[in-house]
């Protein structure tokens, strides 16, 4: 197949909410400055409605970086779970006005059956201070179903957000993937994202970039956390073997 991408980024697909807050906000919410918290579709919408959010874009980590590498001019596109919502809709349309190819399905059901599109609440404090929660709803349904072969075959490199890799599906969507694009003789990239989901999924992490992935990012913590070092050169020759 034709190469139409340079860069596929398969992630999580987020809407960011930025509101401004007072510390006091905070102290009644029970929120440390600074911290990110998980929290449920509830919580999301009682804290939603007691801001006064000033900007509201599609984010996610490979989503952003999928968003700048479009702004220097590469050819994008991303694949990630959203529902059919206004916040999936509004998170689709930021993606392609970003000029970000978006082809991916949204999650059917009637509403309140199945999950909302994830969102991140940053409150921010006037010291610039971000405080966030983060509903991840629909973006964790992502499911082998939703790699489409065509879109994969067609990008230079797959790019695989570390982040989504909690559910078994979605950790089957990945190596999925990564078949799909060693086949059409195309590159996996993977960013391990944070030290505390590698550890959640050592094992599975390391089956993955020793058998599907050519292009590796990770921080200091991540590699060593990976291979389970306090050594930065260690964990790095552990990357090949």
């Amino acid at each position: 197949m034709t190469i139409i991408y340079d860069i596929l980024g398969i992630g999580n697909a987020i809407a960011d909410v930025l509101a401004p807050v007072d510390e006091t906000f905070l102290e009644k919410a029970g929120l440390v400055p600074g911290s990110m918290t998980l929290i449920d579709r509830e919580r999301a919408r009682a804290v939603r409605a007691e801001i006064s959010p000033e900007v509201e874009a599609g984010g996610g980590s490979v989503a952003n970086s999928c968003v700048i590498a479009a702004q220097f001019g590469a050819r994008v596109a991303y694949l990630g779970k959203v529902s059919r919502d206004e916040a999936g809709q509004k998170f689709a349309s930021d993606m392609r006005e970003s000029g970000v190819a978006f082809p991916s399905t949204p999650l059917d059901g009637r509403m309140g059956e199945n999950p909302e599109t994830a969102c991140c609440l940053v409150l921010v404090t006037p010291d610039g201070q971000r405080t966030m929660l983060t509903y991840l709803g629909a973006c964790t349904q992502f499911s082998p179903e939703d790699v489409l072969p065509d879109v994969v075959s067609a990008a230079k490199i797959s790019y695989l957000e570390g982040y989504l890799f909690d559910p078994p599906h979605a950790q089957e969507a990945f190596r999925r993937a990564a078949t799909l694009a060693h086949r059409a003789e195309r590159q996996v990239a993977l960013s391990l994202s944070d030290p505390f989901c590698v550890g959640r999924h050592r094992e599975a992490f390391r089956d993955l970039v020793q058998g599907h992935v050519d292009i590796l990012f990770a921080n200091e913590d991540e590699i060593c956390a990976l291979y389970q070092t306090d050594s930065f050169d260690v964990a790095a020759d552990l990357v090949g073997q």
